[in-house]
């Protein structure tokens, strides 16, 4: 007689941040069940139009949406009591319903819940039909969904061990520090294929190569401190700049009076897809913002990095997650003056000095978990067995 499949519930989603960490969740514990010779049975609660809807089919996994309210934050708590957000947390009742349904009819053996506002209404639905809840934290500090759900779950897993002390005391004994699960093919990159796949055969190899990044869709912010400084850099360094499809135009022509030799060594892409791994196998110093799956990336890798927060960053946990690897010298951080000249300040000594970098890589690698995704899938499967 076969086993019975493993009955796994996830939810969260909105942006990578929260949804790649449970996909990468999901393969490996797929891989784990399949070496014990049983199936795995997934579905996703998420929200329609968040990256888990495009996620999630492409993978093969079962998708259903639930009402959802998303919170509009402000400092000031009248703001707070806008009628976008009355009108939305007048959904989660509505949820909270549609969840509970989702929930007895799959019957789950666990519920995985990885942040996001989404996560809010599943995550009460598990407590309401006694499924065991595991939260997943990507940041220093707990997300607002995962900070309602905490008094529910039966396990949390966070991303850092400073995140220990900031969980509310009644809920500290259930946590268990994890890492930030990593995509496996970001640690298996090769620096020559990087070469050869984006044809950078104006590299100087004898030079460091910066990855400069914004996201996805690129980052105003950090695509102008970069065209500020951009012939001093290219003179030091070779650059890889992952700029947006939308800023590429505006870009090649700052780069157009380039002296030939330094424009060899600049490669101007507005999206990198599969060569990802290999860019970052090449990449001697990262410059980029500080989300939650970038630090883990990197510092699985162990890549020194200049980090540049998204200043509207939910909660501002761009900023913290910068700062918490910049006070461990595994980093540095611009968090106040992000200009051209702080940009060459922060990142001139490391391009000058190879030994500066390889003690920051091995600094950073010490806040790294690569095995993050296996530390997770033990807490979920603890979970369901009681």
């Amino acid at each position: 007689m076969l086993p019975l499949p493993f009955r796994l519930l996830v939810t969260g989603g909105g942006t990578g941040g929260h949804t790649y960490p449970a996909l990468t969740a999901i393969r490996t514990l797929q891989g784990r069940l399949a070496g014990e010779g049983r199936m795995l049975d997934v579905l996703w609660i998420g929200t329609a139009d968040g990256l888990e809807a495009r996620v999630a089919p492409a993978e093969g996994i079962a998708f259903k949406t639930v009402a959802t309210g998303k919170i509009r934050r402000s400092p000031n708590p009248l703001k707070m009591l806008s009628a976008a957000n009355v009108r939305d947390m007048a959904r989660v009742p509505l949820g909270v319903a549609q969840a509970r349904s989702i929930v007895s009819g799959f019957q789950p053996d666990v519920v995985l819940a990885t942040g996001g506002y989404v996560a809010v209404p599943a995550g009460l639905a598990a407590r309401l039909c006694r499924v065991p809840l595991v939260l997943h934290e990507q940041t220093v500090r707990l997300g607002l969904a995962n900070r309602k759900l905490a008094g529910s779950a039966t396990r949390i897993a966070v991303s850092s061990e400073s995140s220990l002390p900031l969980l509310p005391a009644e809920v500290r004994e259930r946590a268990v520090v994890t890492g930030n699960p990593v995509r496996p093919e970001v640690l298996g990159g090769h620096a020559d294929k990087a070469v050869e796949a984006l044809a950078l055969h104006g590299f100087d190899r004898r030079l460091p190569t910066v990855y400069v990044t914004g996201g996805a869709q690129g980052a105003q912010q950090i695509n102008g401190v970069v065209r500020e400084v951009l012939p001093w850099l290219l003179a030091h360094a070779n650059v890889v700049h992952q700029c947006g499809p939308a800023n590429v135009d505006e870009l090649r022509s700052a780069a157009a009076g380039l002296d030939p030799v330094l424009a060899g060594r600049y490669h101007l892409t507005g999206f990198l897809g599969p060569e990802l791994p290999d860019v970052l196998a090449l990449a001697d110093v990262v410059v980029s913002r500080s989300g939650a799956g970038t630090l883990a990336e990197l510092t699985a890798l162990g890549k020194p990095a200049v980090f540049i927060p998204l200043a509207t960053s939910a909660g501002n946990e761009q900023a913290h997650n910068a700062r918490h690897l910049a006070d461990a010298g595994a980093a540095l951080a611009l968090l106040a003056d992000v200009t051209g000249p702080a940009l060459q300040r922060a990142v001139g000594p490391l391009l000058t000095d190879p030994a500066r970098r390889t003690a920051m890589a091995e600094r950073a690698r010490t806040h790294g978990r690569p095995d993050a995704a296996d530390r997770l899938v033990d807490v979920v499967l603890s979970a369901a067995s009681g």
